[in-house]
């Protein structure tokens, strides 16, 4: 049975005039929760600094205290306990909630050699399946059963093995990680993923006493190791967040000063803005972004990284709303992540989508039906709206749209944007947005 749904919450927002300040960013959803996960397999309780206060982390930490693990949180601190001998089922509970049961099920077999786990959830963007998981995992000699309910594992041992990925999936690519690095022998695995969050969940688990090389062309070398043990670590600023916050300040005319999030991590990011006309400041400490004199419409495709990445696409259609001409969005990484656009035309932003991959080379939705490429007509008048949020990072868009609107708008959904930004509402309030929650 699955669980009860979280209440949606609203927000009405009342346009204010330029968003100005200061935000801090902490660590992202998409790495603290995976290393919570790793932190279960070592011999004493690890420490994770600077971890945000988001939905996620609390549904992550209700899963591992249901296997036995203890979860201690102090402000931006979290202590994981571990225990000897987890239990082996998540609970059907966490069915649909979000995607960290599929990375327990290494884990689970390195510590007990059984497990279950629930079908995943996450936002609605696209098909994630858990093909490339269970595969893996075979390939490490696990026993997988893919039920209705969701899937069950067995292992006396896991054993390296080599693995190709068939698309660099951030989600694959840890799920292997986590497995592999309590397996007997080498695990190569190539075609991996290199996001920043990848290669954090690495280093933590070096720190752990894993055997980790990270090689040229995609490749990770993991000599599986006896046992973990506990480690500490400080979370680097959230990418997702940073550019999140800039977009905000120059879609209203205003300029929002990001601390916290290092320049290597948006570089991608800073050059759209470049290309677009804004004026970008950057220091070792901040980063700022403005547009007094406007901004020019670009071409972008998302990509895997170093390009620029999927999760950064719903601000930028905002601020491609507010460009003098047209601009193109080619998504080349979730066939379905378009689906907040009917959220934003409600708002007023003129935009078309084509299943043709325009913008950019053809991509793997290529000669589909999926509507990924997007044509954005600047300047949008952008209006207020009553709208539906349908997922975290499409939360932030009508966020932005309905700050730099000419009337009130209510957002209803407000739960997905809390599930991955840390404290929003009083972030954005700090900048000046006249905002109201229910």
């Amino acid at each position: 049975m699955e669980a009860a749904p979280p209440e949606t919450g609203t927000w009405a927002i009342q346009p204010a005039g330029p968003l100005v300040g200061d935000v801090r960013v902490r660590g992202s959803k998409n790495a603290v929760t995976k290393h919570l996960v790793a932190a279960i397999m070592g011999g004493r309780p690890s420490t994770i600094r600077n971890a945000p206060e988001v939905g996620d982390v609390d549904i992550t930490s209700q899963i591992l205290e249901s296997l036995g693990v203890g979860i201690e949180r102090a402000g931006s601190l979290i202590t994981v306990h571990p225990t000897d001998s987890p239990a082996p089922m998540v609970p059907v509970e966490f069915t649909g909630l979000n995607r960290i049961p599929i990375l327990l099920l290494g884990p689970l077999l390195n510590l007990v050699g059984e497990a279950f786990v629930p079908l995943v959830g996450g936002d609605q963007i696209g098909r994630r399946p858990v093909d490339f998981h269970v595969a893996a995992l075979k390939a490490l000699g696990a026993e997988i059963e893919v039920r209705d309910d969701g899937v069950a594992a067995k292992a006396g041992r896991l054993r390296g093995a080599k693995i190709e990925l068939p698309y660099p999936s951030v989600g694959a690519t840890e799920s292997v990680l986590l497995s592999a690095v309590l397996a007997e022998g080498k695990t190569v695995l190539k075609n991996a993923a290199t996001e920043p969050e990848v290669t954090e969940l690495a280093l933590f688990l070096q720190r752990m006493g894993a055997s980790i090389e990270l090689q040229p062309d995609r490749r990770i070398v993991i000599e599986g190791v006896e046992h973990l043990d506990g480690a500490s670590t400080t979370l680097e600023g959230d990418r997702i967040e940073a550019w999140s916050y800039l977009c905000a300040g120059v879609v209203t005319g205003g300029e929002v000063r990001v601390v916290g999030c290092r320049q290597d991590r948006m570089v991608t990011a800073i050059n759209v803005l470049h290309r677009m006309g804004a004026r970008v400041d950057v220091t070792d400490e901040w980063t700022t972004a403005s547009a007094a004199d406007g901004l020019h419409p670009v071409a972008v495709s998302t990509d895997t990284h170093p390009g620029f990445m999927t999760d950064w696409q719903t601000p930028l259609m905002v601020l491609l709303s507010q460009a003098d001409g047209m601009s193109v969005l080619h998504e080349t990484v979730f066939e379905n992540r378009l689906v907040y656009v009917p959220a934003l035309q409600q708002m007023g932003v003129e935009v078309e989508l084509f299943s043709a991959c325009l913008g950019g080379p053809a991509c793997r939705f290529h000669e589909t039906n999926n509507l990924h490429s997007a044509v954005v007509k600047g300047v949008s008048a952008l209006r207020g709206a009553e709208v539906n949020v349908p997922d975290v990072r499409a939360g932030f868009s009508s966020v932005i749209a309905a700050a730099a609107a000419d009337g009130p708008s209510t957002l209803r959904g407000i739960h997905h944007l809390e599930r991955g930004y840390h404290r929003p509402a009083e972030q954005l309030m700090s900048l000046g947005l006249d905002l109201r929650t229910a």
